[in-house]
């Protein structure tokens, strides 16, 4: 998106809630991410686990031409791939463990058989003890260790099933000596950064230090988001919470990890956490699953997505639906119209204000809480903010105000990247130097994008002096009217 002096406003939506859509086979072409983005995708997913650079390239490519085709910023999020833990191969394709049977994993590349198999993993050896539990398959297969040591370890079969070759592996109750990034992951992070991608999804996060690291290579080009997707990332959240731009709750791992029932209580805290220090959280894996393969999901899906929303996430996810299914504009359409009737449910909003932490830090969240207030409690159509590098509308987002947010930016990166946060009708604009502009650009805004029309009354928040991070500090009260809009003095 060009950086220039005209405003683009582009399509409303209808909901404050943002939807990602995973691209794969089933959505790569430019007919097909446009019809996502019209269906209602705010945010599209590149996963790195699936596509070469080439077929990456493209996607991005397509992203951004929709961009400045429909005028309306697009966020685009890379989810790297992380160590994947897998066994080796058998020499039959697979074997039948029963319960009770004894099983070895070790670093023989031997085929295995019904006794043994390797793990070609040195530091889960080094990280296990008597008693660790191994999951195979998605959980599928249950072994707990009766012995281990340099390069083995003996286990005894808890739920047994069929295994395979390269099933993964998963260590639940250990904090595995693993990086958070590959190699593969190293090379995919600096690939996606140099083509410009908005937000970096960080998978197999254990400890702050996973952030940190991914932090030092992106080096400011992209934002963070922690994949909660582990035990232990759940036990450091407050640590990954404090050095990471956004969270995602993966339950896909999480699940098996951790007992299912587990899994609902952990989503509504991280969420409330989130929300508490205003960064973007997205509920992802499963949403819709089986709108994989029907036009229609399940009443406990809608159930799911909309509850997701009731907690106040940012955002929900499609994976393979929108990815590798048969009806991705079908799941985003879905997704979208649960939004938007959840929205409409009074006990919604009842819920986000119950929930809602106030903020005692500074200025620019008591300007933030202000803005919020004089919008609901007088005839206000909207808040505007006027934002440099985001934190200014970002703050107007975590207070959860009944009215729209609109988040005005100079710079196109901003606003790609406040895409994916709660209730923000991003539009780039033209640098401003004096609150008169920012204002009168926030008029022009509101009547561009159908918010407010002439003689209604927005609130618009700003930092001054303008074009320096985190200042936000001045709040006013503007009216809709073309006098304003066209070159008349504020009082």
């Amino acid at each position: 998106m060009k950086e220039n002096n005209s405003m683009t406003t582009g399509i409303r939506r209808q909901r404050n809630v943002k939807i990602v859509a995973t691209l794969g086979p089933a959505s790569d072409t430019k007919e097909m991410i446009r019809e996502l983005f019209l269906a209602g995708a705010d945010v599209f997913r590149l996963n790195m686990s699936h596509g070469s650079h080439a077929e990456i390239t493209l996607r991005h490519a397509i992203i951004r031409e929709l961009e400045a085709e429909l005028g309306r910023p697009i966020g685009i999020l890379a989810d790297l791939q992380g160590p994947k833990l897998r066994c080796g191969v058998f020499a039959n394709g697979s074997e039948m463990l029963a319960v009770g049977a004894p099983f070895r994993f070790d670093l023989d590349k031997t085929p295995g058989d019904a006794h043994r198999v390797n793990l070609p993993h040195t530091e889960i050896f080094k990280a296990l003890k008597p008693g660790s539990t191994l999951l195979v398959n998605d959980g599928k297969i249950a072994l707990k260790v009766t012995a281990c040591g340099d390069g083995y370890a003996d286990t005894e079969v808890v739920v047994g099933g069929e295994i395979s070759n390269r099933k993964g592996v998963n260590v639940p109750d250990v904090v595995l000596p693993l990086a958070a990034l590959s190699e593969k992951d190293r090379a995919d992070l600096e690939f996606v950064c140099a083509l410009g991608v908005d937000w970096l999804a960080l998978s197999f996060v254990q400890r702050a230090s996973d952030v940190l690291e991914a932090r030092a290579l992106a080096k400011g080009r992209a934002h963070i988001i922690s994949k909660i997707e582990k035990p232990a990332a759940v036990d450091a959240f407050e640590e990954i919470l404090a050095v990471t731009d956004g969270v995602m709750v993966a339950r896909g791992d999480l699940g098996v990890e951790l007992p299912v029932q587990a899994v609902p209580p952990i989503q509504k805290r991280l969420i409330m956490a989130c929300r508490r220090v205003g960064k973007p959280v997205i509920v992802a894996t499963q949403m819709m699953e089986s709108m994989i393969s029907s036009p229609v999901p399940t009443r406990a899906e809608v159930s799911d997505v909309a509850q997701a929303i009731y907690e106040g996430a940012d955002a929900v996810m499609l994976s393979a639906e929108s990815a590798a299914g048969d009806y991705p504009v079908e799941a985003v359409t879905t997704m979208s119209n649960v939004a938007v009737e959840v929205e409409k449910d009074e006990m919604y909003r009842d819920g986000l204000l119950a929930s809602h932490t106030p903020s005692r830090t500074g200025v620019a969240d008591a300007i933030s809480a202000a803005a919020r207030e004089v919008a609901e409690t007088t005839d206000i159509k909207v808040i505007a903010s006027f934002t440099q590098s985001g934190t200014t509308a970002m703050l107007a987002a975590r207070e959860r105000p009944r009215v729209p947010i609109i988040a005005i930016t100079p710079v196109p990166a901003t606003a790609r990247r406040l895409a994916l946060v709660w209730g923000l009708h991003c539009v780039v604009s033209g640098e401003v130097t004096r609150f008169k502009e920012a204002v009168v650009n926030a008029v022009k805004a509101a009547k561009n994008a159908g918010f407010a029309k002439e003689n209604d009354m927005i609130v618009v928040t700003a930092g001054v002096p303008f074009n320096t991070p985190g200042t936000t500090n001045i709040l006013r009260v503007a009216p809709v009217n073309e006098k304003l809009i066209y070159g008349s003095e504020l009082d």
